[in-house]
This record gives C-alpha cells, sequence and structure tokens, in this order.
C-alpha cells in the first residue's frame, strides 16, 4: 500500500484557465526517495505543493481528482491533515523563515502545535545537534549564510518530525561544497532514518543517484516515472535534457547499463578504452577566440575593500578581462565574488585599488553613466520587478535611459521564451522565469559589459542551454560577459576563462581547461575521463572522444 496516491488529480491556481497539473496519478510507497525533474513551470513546484497539503488549501484554486493517505481518501477538510505528516522546504530559505534567531525558528512551527515546553525543548536540541547548528543557536536569521539558512529550514521542518519530507530545489543558492553536504543529509534521512523524500532538483549530478524512481514532468502532466537509468534512456530517446553528464554521456551512446554515479561510470568506461598504454589519447585542446589583442573592458588592480562593521571580504585582488570574453567566477559562499562583481560594476568604490572601466576609473563615473555601459544583474530578481506586466519591465528599462525601442523588447522576450508572458505580472512567474525577465530588463538596454550574479539560479537545464547559446553570441558580436556562478557544468559547457576566488582573493584566473584539474569544481565529465583521456569536460566533448576512436576499439575486442 502506498503511503500518499494521487488518482487523476487535475488543478487550476485561482483565475486560471490552464491546468497547473493534469490528470497527475503517483504513488509515493514508505521510505522511498522520488525525484522530480523538468522544465520551469512544467509543474513541479505544484506538485509539491499537492504533496505537502498546500493545494487548495493554501494557494486556492481548484482541484479535481482523489488523494490518499495510508490508503485512506481524503476529502475536503480532511486534507489539512497532510500538514503534521508532511513536511516542505521551499527554494528560498528567506521566505521561510519568520523569526529572529535559530532557536526560536526551529521552535516556532512547534509552538503553533501547541507541544509541551519540555517536548520542544528536546526536539530543538536534538535537530540542533543533529544538524550541527548548536553554536549558531543565538545568532540572527538575517546573518546566516545561504547553507546555514538552508538547514535551519530543514531543522525547522524536522523538529515536527514529519513522515515525508519536500525540498523543493533546496541547494539552488548553495556553493558545491555546501550543496554536497546538504545532499548528505537528506540521503541520511532516507536511507538511515526512513524519512520518505521527495525532492525537486535542477542541479542533477548532485543527486539523480540518490533516487529510487524519477518521475519527469512536462505541461503540469508526469511524462514518465521509473528508475533514473530507465529515465535517462526515456529522456535522451525523446529529446528530454533533464539528465545528470554522465547518466547522459552513456545513454547517448546506447549503453546498455547506464551509471549514475562517476565510480560506476568510470568502470563502464574501461570497456571502451584499451588498457595498452601505447595507445595515446592526446589531450584536446579548446579553440577559443583569440583576445590577448583586444581592448580592455574591466580591470580591477589591488582592490581592497572592507564593509561597515570591519568585515574585510576583498584583499588585494585584480583582474583584466577584455572585449569579447566569457569570463565565469567560482567560488564557496562568502568568498568575496559578488562583492567583486558589485566593485566591478561601479556600485561599489574599493577601498584602496582601483577599477577601470572601458577606459575609465569608476570612482570618476556616476551610477547614471555606467548604467549606459553596464549591464549588472543582482542575485535576487524581485529587485528588478517594478512593472505591472513582463513587457513594461523592458520598456521601463528602455524609457529610464531614453532609449528607442526597435524591436529589442519582442527580441529578447522571444530568445529568453517570455514572449507568451508578455502581459503577465512579473510577481506571478516562478522563479526561473521571474530570473529571466529580470535579465531581459537589464539586456535590452544593449550593455558593453554584462555582470551576472547567479543568473542560472532557478533554471532548468533546457534554458541554461538557451541562456549559455545566448550569452556566447553576445560575446561573438564583441559584448564581455563576466557571471559569478556555483554552476560548475553551466561553467564547463560556456566559459572561455575562469576565475576562482578563496577568502577574498583570486587563486586562480585561467582558461576553462583549469576546471578539470580541480577537485571540488571538476565538471561530472572531467572526473569521468581523468586518467583516461583528459581535456574532457562536457558530454559534447566526451562523445566526440568517443567517436574518434573509443567505439571503434571496443567494437573490435
Amino acid at each position: 500500500m502506498a503511503l500518499l496516491e494521487n488518482q487523476d488529480i487535475t488543478y487550476y491556481y485561482p483565475g486560471s484557465t490552464k491546468p497547473s497539473l493534469c490528470n497527475i496519478n503517483l504513488k509515493i510507497r514508505e521510505g522511498e526517495f522520488l525525484l522530480v525533474v523538468g522544465g520551469s513551470g512544467s509543474g513541479k513546484s505544484s506538485l509539491a505543493r499537492l504533496i505537502a497539503g498546500l493545494i487548495p488549501e493554501f494557494y486556492g484554486g481548484r482541484l479535481q481528482g482523489k488523494l490518499f493517505f495510508q490508503g485512506k481518501e481524503l476529502r475536503g477538510d480532511e486534507r489539512h491533515l497532510l500538514n503534521s505528516h508532511v513536511g516542505i522546504v521551499f527554494q528560498d530559505p528567506e521566505k521561510q523563515l519568520v523569526m529572529t534567531s535559530v532557536e526560536a525558528e526551529i521552535a516556532f512551527g512547534l509552538e503553533n502545535l501547541g507541544l509541551p515546553q519540555q517536548e520542544m525543548f528536546r526536539r530543538v536540541a536534538e535537530v540542533m545537534t543533529f544538524l550541527n547548528l548548536t553554536s549558531l543557536k543565538d545568532e540572527f536569521t538575517t546573518n546566516l549564510s545561504g547553507g546555514e539558512k538552508q538547514k535551519v529550514a530543514l531543522a525547522s521542518v524536522l523538529a515536527m518530525q514529519p513522515r515525508i519530507l519536500v525540498l523543493d530545489e533546496p541547494t539552488s543558492q548553495l556553493d558545491p561544497v555546501a550543496a554536497g553536504e546538504f545532499l548528505d543529509l537528506v540521503e541520511y534521512l532516507n536511507k538511515e532514518l526512513g524519512y520518505t523524500v521527495v525532492l525537486i532538483e535542477q542541479r542533477l549530478e548532485r543527486c539523480y543517484h540518490l533516487a529510487d524512481r524519477a518521475v519527469v514532468m512536462e505541461q503540469g502532466e508526469i511524462r514518465y516515472d521509473g528508475s533514473p537509468a530507465d529515465a535517462a534512456h526515456w529522456q535522451v530517446k525523446h529529446h528530454f535534457p533533464f539528465i545528470p553528464p554522465v547518466a547522459k554521456f552513456f545513454a547517448s551512446l546506447n549503453n546498455a547499463a547506464v551509471p549514475l554515479t562517476v565510480r560506476d561510470g568510470r568502470r563502464e568506461l574501461h570497456k571502451y578504452f584499451p588498457d595498452d598504454p601505447s595507445v595515446e589519447n592526446p589531450k584536446r585542446s579548446v579553440q577559443l577566440s583569440p583576445v590577448n589583442n583586444k581592448t580592455t573592458a574591466v580591470e580591477a588592480k589591488n582592490l581592497w575593500y572592507t564593509y561597515p562593521g570591519g568585515r574585510e571580504v576583498i584583499r588585494g585582488q585584480s583582474l583584466c578581462v577584455r572585449e569579447g570574453e566569457f569570463v565565469v567566477i567560482l567560488g564557496a559562499n562568502a568568498a568575496g565574488k559578488t562583492t567583486l562583481l558589485k566593485l566591478l560594476a561601479g556600485i561599489l568604490k574599493p577601498d584602496r585599488g582601483c577599477v577601470h572601466l572601458l577606459g575609465q576609473d569608476t570612482h570618476r563615473l556616476s551610477l547614471t553613466d555606467l548604467g549606459r555601459s553596464v549591464g549588472y544583474l543582482s542575485q535576487n530578481p524581485n529587485d528588478y520587478l517594478l512593472q505591472d506586466t513582463v513587457e513594461d519591465e523592458l520598456r521601463f528599462t528602455l524609457n529610464n535611459f531614453q532609449l528607442p525601442d526597435n524591436g529589442i523588447c519582442d527580441e529578447l522576450l522571444h530568445k529568453l521564451n517570455l514572449y507568451d508572458l508578455r502581459h503577465a505580472n512579473p510577481r506571478d512567474l516562478s522563479s526561473g522565469e521571474r530570473q529571466r525577465v529580470a535579465l531581459a530588463s537589464v539586456l535590452v538596454a544593449g550593455p558593453r559589459l554584462l555582470l551576472l550574479d547567479e543568473p542560472t539560479r532557478g533554471l532548468d537545464y533546457r534554458l541554461k542551454a538557451e541562456l549559455g547559446g545566448f550569452l556566447r553570441e553576445i560575446t561573438a558580436s564583441g559584448g564581455t560577459v563576466v557571471m559569478v556562478t556555483h554552476d560548475v557544468e553551466f561553467a564547463a559547457e560556456y566559459a572561455g576563462k575562469v576565475v576562482m576566488i578563496f577568502d577574498g582573493m583570486v587563486v586562480c584566473d585561467g582558461p576553462r581547461d583549469v576546471l578539470g584539474d580541480s577537485i571540488f569544481y571538476a565538471p561530472q565529465m572531467a572526473r569521468l575521463f581523468r586518467g583516461t583521456a583528459q581535456g574532457v569536460l562536457t558530454v559534447g566533448e566526451g562523445l566526440e572522444r568517443m567517436s574518434g576512436g573509443a567505439l571503434n576499439v571496443c567494437q573490435s575486442r
């Protein structure tokens, strides 16, 4: 018997004539780890809200179909019973944190349940110890890092002891190390503590192998429901992109077995490559557009910056970016990436050192002057959403800089897959859609230098590919892109240059190939081919290497 079952569920949000969930039939078994994948707007978050009992009780709208918990149908007001059995952690932890201190935040849900004080104290102490939050119990939640906030949100849910844990893109704001630590916790909760887990995630290279089942969604429907390996084969056959690199690589080879981890993938890869050391696998050098002789777009020299209160964030950083370059900045949370980007944009002025933007010192430029040639996109897209429609957001930027339209609004709306949403209120859109609207509102002014802080956050694999191709077009036409991201796979696919920052200092500044020599910042394909064939960072490069002889060697054996 399924722990939770949905039968023929169709759901409409208030005022909508198009269902967000359509004919959903899904069984979730006790102790199962279910992974839900799909594009932006495919219905993943709506499915999470349905499982958590928030639809339609909290969000309103119309719900059709049957919902069962432990074999009993829940009708009408009975659906609120799910609230005590299902806990949900949302994508943005700041929207879930309502109290000022960590300890008060974790106790908040227990107070609403009306538990005795002694029981609340025991649960709070236990969950803080388990998640290593004891040292932070008196900290203000607003002062926590992204990873700490996410752990506090998880702790507040675990303290209520739900049977099903629903996680809606919980690692989207975390660096690779913090994301790995968070998912290690989720794996332990599932395998050792017996929690049933429903995970919605875009960065699949970190979690695909953890799942018992993978559900693929599109336009509110479940298109496939099966094992992760079978789902990889199905997606490649039907041209769906929601597969991590290693699984996609072997599924694209039509390999009978689809490894889900780098370890298993390396074992499978040995079948294709000979053990004879006389057979060489030459390193493939990536051909990049020459930029050394081009004009400097932005240059930082010996930057130092300290925030009010004495926190020194940038310490002697120097960086040179030339026109036509696509530069990605990597580093842990709080390493100084965002501060560096703001200094390059002229939003912040360095305490020491200087920034020359298109040949001019930013100390001497006003924000209005900077805005005509620099496009800056912050981490929070809501900072840019001020108008009533998507189209108005773009026109607001044009009017602000007294620029003509000349068809640029429609062009950008088409390129970023926003044209059908042009009359929608931006605040009603999904996280990924709001991110694209904010990006469009910056791009519409045609800046020569584009500075992007986590633009892929909330975007699915398909939208990332479209964004990457679009940014490449910008650099090919002479524009310059500097992008902060935690998405190593995106950096490997599209960047020409990689900068790594640690503790406010640049520790690496070189071509994208340096990713292959990294440990935590190496993409999956580099780890798969390490020691076998060097210079492989992406699935496309891996398939190209295989077509260059490895497949023939294997077939001749």
